[in-house]
């Protein structure tokens, strides 16, 4: 090996030492550089370099030069001008050469200079792989997205040769042979429909069906039978109004149409090309339109498809046209639509084939005032439909899936999520003015909202697949467990053999309570269904994405619908984050006391060392739970959400039983709850020091729990009351009945949603479920009597507690008020400058004819609801703030490197950046409430509403907002 490189002449001079012999001392002249040998290829590891002058490339042990005019033809290096520096004539013995400095020092730099660009290079060829990567997701997720119904349509297509090829049915699930049987019928009467459509004169054409044709009609006969299956799905009875139906429908048509009317068209062979081009001019240009947007397509170059399509776009479709078009293919459906008995018949018999829907009309429930009953139309699915219906959840066609890659940044009011498919940052349900304000609002103004929900958006995550293989165990073998519903329904009771009129009565209240029971769990089978149908197909997948969008009051969520992270236990537990970190010494403390507060029962409200200590106490049952979570002690099921507690079990006993915990990768995200949320926030706007206290923004030993205070003060209450005379006070004796049944759980919902304005009503429903939940009370009169005693008792007693937050909800209410007597919707912005429009409008019936029916539809009117203008601000303007708490938070995260997730007052990222997150979610709360808000808000209904006299600011105390920072339990 050969070495060479260049530094300035040196110049040699003799210098006596006494000591030692004569040495030469080389010295370096600045101004000329050469090239001359430093060192034989003899013993190249002696020596030590140090220079980065020149580029070096190192492989497998050789060092190859650019600079191959430095080697002689023996492989050594070449010297120039060296004899100009070293005279010849030297002493005999060759004097050593002292180097000061010495320049040949270099090899190392080299080698990390060689090292440095190998990395480089390393770098450069995994981002490509990224990149490569990132594109076929993308190609994915755009095929997903404009290609789904085709690829429905030739699975039925294929489905169907192979049936015609073997002379027989495919081995189909009930309910994909009974779509299978349905499609070609469906498809024919539809081609049909789109031929008499074109004959018919445009006025017929707008008033029968309009746009049947704007699909083929293949596509249109699978949207329209998946949609109807879906509907039915949904419903508890197995049918749907058909107003509902055909609105549904009408959308999912349009919706299709928009996307796919200049990509797809009709598909024709090459043959039918060369007779279109050499007809019509016209179509030649539309093919060499929808060949190029092809072509895009497959380039991923999405925003030149997406200029296309803008300035291709037509208006949206009126809810009229939806509903005549989906009311028409309803009616095309019913008629082609057939189930016949699986029962052996005799052969002297006609089979049994009936319709498999039907068109009929229900009578509306009556109220207190009406004049006449009202019926209405619903579609009714025969039985035989409904047969297995729950298992065909797999089969369905589900849009929205969680993106592969992540969503479109968001940059205005349509113009971010999904690549394709129609996506908005509001749900307005259909309201004007929040559309028209969330359409002329400053991209500007909105900048944080959108970063916000990219953020979100932007959280990568993966199906768990051990844990969905324990729910695919307990699902295959019934169900009922951990929070599952039961697969088998309840059987129904038999008639009494006796004519006896209180046996009868019995009898019918017994059978409809079973036949609602079984409605209620064949919806929550189908639910269960389509979670573990969207988790099945995600779960080989590296990660996901969920685009966020909001609802009116600035509350994120995802825009998939099934399997999210805002959803169940079931969902919770299905999912964590695809990125992993080391869990470091705080993360591993932070999954104990995860898994505490998972396990629930009274455990989460213990001071961290109680929640800790409760774990090392249960370290044993926590592993078994982990290594055997079907067969063993099953400890996991007692937690009150027992799939996310098994998640956790899992993760920490993976971590404990590694060499080391601390080390150990964790994807599982640590959730960071506040108490009582709504309250929360109201002590922070009216600085009350005793409500602060109730809820946390103060530091203490342990947390303080407002449902547990609230539950004994109710005690007391009920207590005092059943001391009282019957006769006199008849409460005294649901009192004495309800003494025994009070606790933190009766009273918890009732006092969590009293601050988003729970009615009278609201509380009772509420308590009335929770003491059915007990089951002591079995008369249903004396049930309803004790929630609405239970009911009025928890409200007295929360205006006890909380009576500065009751003070600026009415505030809020009579704000409210004043507004809406003048017929204007409340308005304000948010903090992060999110405008809000309350759509609480009174709604307008109008009549449409349709081919099946004549429609009542409803639509937005001019005058607003004074009364629901007024009950709902105060809800949603606390709603307004901790949305913006949680996009503050999701910010500030972001910016120092966090995974964040949200679910309102909720905040998730992995085990070691808990304590970091803890730290801006309260920095990030004291920064929102040191604002002035009700300030600005009354400052702005002032300048909206100019010449409304709005009531003064209500009196507030002086809390001081610092220590939040310092109160652990805050968020926990």
């Amino acid at each position: 090996m050969t070495l060479a490189y260049s530094f300035p002449t040196p110049q040699v001079h003799a210098y006596h030492n006494p000591n030692r012999r004569t040495h030469l001392q080389i010295k370096r002249k600045p101004n000329r550089t050469h090239q001359f040998l430093l060192i034989p290829t003899s013993s190249p590891s002696s020596f030590l370099f140090s220079c980065s002058s020149f580029p070096l490339t190192y492989s497998d042990a050789t060092l190859h030069f650019r600079h191959h005019h430095l080697l002689s033809t023996d492989g050594n290096f070449v010297v120039e001008d060296l004899a100009a520096a070293v005279q010849e004539d030297a002493s005999p013995t060759p004097p050593r050469i002292f180097i000061q400095e010495p320049p040949w020092l270099f090899l190392k730099g080299l080698l990390m200079q060689e090292e440095e660009m190998r990395r480089k290079e390393e770098e450069m060829r995994r981002k490509e792989k990224e990149r490569e990567k990132y594109n076929l997701l993308r190609r994915r997720q755009i095929e997903a997205e404009t290609e789904a119904w085709e690829r429905m349509v030739e699975e039925y297509r294929e489905l169907e040769r192979e049936m015609r090829q073997k002379m027989l049915a495919p081995n189909l699930p009930h309910v994909k042979a009974l779509l299978l049987g349905w499609f070609e019928p469906f498809r024919s009467v539809v081609e049909a429909e789109q031929k008499a459509h074109r004959a018919r004169p445009r006025k017929q054409q707008e008033s029968i069906a309009p746009h049947v044709d704007d699909l083929p009609s293949e596509k249109v006969a699978v949207i329209v039978m998946h949609k109807m299956m879906a509907m039915v799905m949904e419903n508890e009875e197995g049918c749907v109004q058909l107003v509902h139906a055909a609105v549904h429908i009408g959308m999912a048509v349009e919706q299709e149409v928009r996307i796919h009317k200049f990509i797809e068209g009709r598909k024709s062979s090459r043959s039918n090309k060369r007779e279109a081009d050499a007809e019509d001019s016209l179509d030649n240009d539309k093919e060499r339109q929808r060949n190029h947007l092809k072509s895009l397509i497959k380039k991923s170059r999405l925003k030149e498809v997406q200029m296309i399509l803008k300035k291709e776009e037509c208006s949206p479709w009126s809810r009229d046209t939806q509903a005549k078009l989906g009311s028409r293919l309803i009616e095309l459906l019913v008629d082609t639509a057939y189930v016949h008995s699986p029962v052996n018949q005799f052969a002297d018999t006609p089979p049994d084939i009936r319709p498999a829907f039907r068109h009929c009309f229900k009578v509306a429930p009556w109220h207190p005032g009406q004049k006449f009953s009202k019926k209405y139309g619903v579609i009714q699915c025969d039985p035989l439909v409904l047969v297995g219906l729950e298992q065909c959840a797999k089969h369905m066609f589900i849009p929205y899936m969680p993106m592969l890659v992540p969503p479109k940044k968001w940059k205005g009011y349509d113009k971010g999520g999904h690549f394709f498919l129609p996506s908005y940052i509001m749900r307005t349900h259909g309201s004007r003015k929040q559309q028209d304000v969330m359409k002329s609002v400053k991209a500007a103004q909105m900048q944080n909202v959108f970063e916000a929900l990219d953020i979100l958006g932007n959280t990568k995550w993966r199906v768990n697949k051990r844990v969905l293989g324990v729910v695919e165990s307990i699902w295959a073998g019934g169900g009922n467990i951990a929070g599952l519903v039961n697969c088998s329904d309840v059987p129904l009771p038999d008639k009494p053999p006796v004519e006896d009129f209180k046996l009868i009565q019995e009898w019918k209240c017994a059978l409809r309570k079973a036949k609602k029971i079984n409605m209620e769990r064949h919806s929550l089978r189908c639910d269960t269904e389509l979670k573990l149908s969207v988790a099945r197909k995600m779960k080989d997948e590296e990660g996901f994405y969920y685009p966020h969008n909001l609802d009116f009051r600035g509350r994120a969520y995802p825009m998939h619908p099934h399997l999210n992270h805002l959803g169940s236990d079931l969902c919770r537990g299905l999912l964590e984050f695809a990125e992993g970190k080391p869990l470091g010494k705080s993360g591993l403390r932070w999954l104990k006391i995860h898994v505490a507060n998972l396990y629930a029962g009274g455990i989460e409200k213990l001071s961290y060392d109680g929640r800790l200590g409760f774990i090392e106490n249960h370290i044993n049952d926590i592993i078994d739970s982990a290594d055997n979570p079907i067969n063993g002690n099953r400890w996991w099921l007692t937690a009150e959400d027992p799939f996310q507690c098994l998640t956790a079990c899992i993760n920490l006993s993976e971590a404990l039983k590694s060499s080391s915990p601390n080390s150990f990768i964790s994807h599982l995200p640590v959730h960071q709850d506040g108490s009582c949320n709504g309250l929360q926030h109201y002590a922070a706007l009216g600085r009350n020091e005793l409500e602060a206290a109730a809820v946390n923004l103060v530091a203490k030993e342990k947390p303080a729990d407002v449902y547990t205070e609230i539950a004994v003060r109710v005690h007391d209450i009920m207590r005092r009351d059943s001391n009282k005379d019957p006769d006199t006070f008849p409460n005294a004796l649901l009192a004495k009945v309800l003494i025994d049944q009070i606790d933190r759980k009766l009273v918890k919902q009732t006092v969590m949603t009293s601050v988003y304005g729970v009615t009278f009503i609201g509380a009772r429903e509420q308590i009335k479920r929770r003491l059915e939940e007990k089951g002591l009370i079995n008369d249903d009169r004396l049930l309803y009597a004790a929630a609405c005693y239970a009911a009025k008792v928890t409200l007295a007693a929360l205006g006890e507690v909380f009576e500065a937050a009751r003070g600026i909800m009415s505030w809020l209410g009579d704000c409210a008020k004043v507004i809406a007597c003048e017929n204007q919707a409340v308005c304000w912005t948010t903090p992060l400058g999110l405008p809000v429009v309350q759509p609480y409008c009174k709604t307008e019936r109008y009549q449409i004819r349709t081919s099946l029916q004549l429609l009542a539809l409803q639509r937005e009117g001019s005058a607003v609801s004074v009364k629901k203008q007024r009950s709902a601000f105060p809800p949603n303007f606390v709603h307004s703030l901790d949305s913006s708490h949680m996009m503050m938070t999701a910010l500030a995260c972001n910016d120092v490197g966090l995974c964040f997730a949200g679910v309102h007052d909720s905040f998730w990222t992995h085990p070691c950046d808990v304590e970091k997150m803890n730290q801006i979610l309260r920095e990030k709360f004291v920064d929102l409430y040191n604002m002035p808000i009700l300030e600005n808000l009354l400052e702005g209904f002032q300048t909206t509403y100019p010449g409304l006299a709005f009531p003064s600011l209500p009196k507030r105390g002086e809390f001081d907002l610092e220590k939040v920072l310092d109160s652990p339990y805050f968020f926990n």
